[in-house]
């Protein structure tokens, strides 16, 4: 018998002082049985941080290769934002930069593993592509505290990411970040 996915209920007060964002969100994440709870959690925050007018998780989720986790359509269907999750391939990055006018990748990984798969092959405005680093212990603790029904206080403030859950409140750093080595070079 095939596993279902599990669907996790999170009401989330968003404050998103650095982007002037203020927002209730209401969300249901359906967690895949091959999806790690860290990249659930990377997908949910990746969601929060990017939220704008227009902004869903994929309809095919996990198994949907041809679309970001998370995307940003205008009114009319046109993909604005491609916002990825993980350590996705420099191919696919490449196609997400050639789709969507901003493509966001918020990750876990060590950003020279990033830079040495994006340096693997010629990616499409490369310097571009918002990275956006959450520390592992974070994204751990945080899914310690998380049940299939969770209350979230989400504030970002001066690069900063604090989330409230269950009495007690985690901080991180929201590291942004190139996947070009040098991003002085990239510019010039």
């Amino acid at each position: 018998m095939a596993l279902t996915a599990t669907v996790h209920h999170f009401e989330i007060a968003l404050s998103d002082v650095d982007r002037s964002v203020y927002e209730t969100l209401d969300l249901r994440v359906a967690r895949h049985p091959s999806e790690s709870m860290r990249y659930l959690l990377l997908r949910t925050l990746a969601y929060c941080l990017s939220f704008e007018e227009g902004i869903a998780f994929s309809k095919g989720g996990l198994s949907s290769t041809d679309e970001p986790p998370v995307a940003v359509h205008d009114p009319t269907g046109i993909l604005l934002a491609w916002i990825d999750v993980g350590s996705p391939s420099a191919e696919r990055l490449h196609k997400a930069s050639k789709a969507a006018r901003r493509v966001a990748l918020f990750t876990a990984a060590e950003l020279s593993q990033l830079r040495r798969e994006a340096s693997s092959r010629t990616i499409h405005k490369v310097d571009e592509i918002e990275v956006w680093r959450i520390a592992g212990a974070f994204l751990d603790e945080l899914g310690s505290k998380i049940d299939r029904n969770t209350k979230l206080e989400m504030t970002r403030n001066d690069g900063q990411l604090y989330v409230s859950v269950g009495g007690s409140t985690l901080e991180t750093l929201l590291e942004r970040a190139s996947l070009v080595a040098d991003e002085g070079a990239a510019r010039a």
